[in-house]
């Protein structure tokens, strides 16, 4: 059963690393634990029980409390299927390079391949412009094309 635990906001992922450490220690019957960023303010528990679930979070700091009922895993499937990056990034958009030898160095996008799953960058501070196309995992986005 899935459970959803509220949580001091911004403190989810701290919560879910105490959960994941206490759980393991006291050998609870909690077999996963889910801080996603779109779901602010919870932690999403799946355990045998609701007591165990209790024992988890007892005494824990920013803990406050189980959400009554339980939930459906077709309520957080959304969650738990990745949105592709190559989605989200579009022509002009300044990202990091966060994979390649050039990891470290902000670039702009010049064009976006959805076939191929690529992108075609020029980098900021590079004296002269030269074209690199990376795929689209190695980077990540800083701040998004304004029109």
């Amino acid at each position: 059963m899935i459970f959803a635990v509220r949580t001091m906001v911004g403190q989810e992922k701290n919560i879910a690393g105490l959960m994941a450490s206490r759980a393991e220690k006291e050998q609870l019957n909690v077999y996963s634990i889910l801080a996603s960023e779109s779901l602010k303010g919870y932690v999403l528990v799946e355990a045998e029980t609701k007591g165990d679930v209790e024992e988890l979070i007892k005494g824990m700091p920013r803990v406050r409390g189980i959400v009554p009922g339980t939930i459906a895993i077709e309520e957080i499937e959304p969650l738990l299927t990745p949105k592709k990056i190559i989605e989200n990034i579009e022509k002009g958009d300044v990202v990091e390079i966060i994979a390649g030898p050039f990891k470290g160095e902000r670039a702009k996008v010049i064009r976006v391949d959805k076939n191929k799953e690529e992108v075609t960058l020029e980098l900021e501070n590079a004296a002269v412009p030269i074209p690199i196309t990376l795929p689209v995992e190695g980077v990540k986005i800083v701040s998004k094309h304004k029109d």
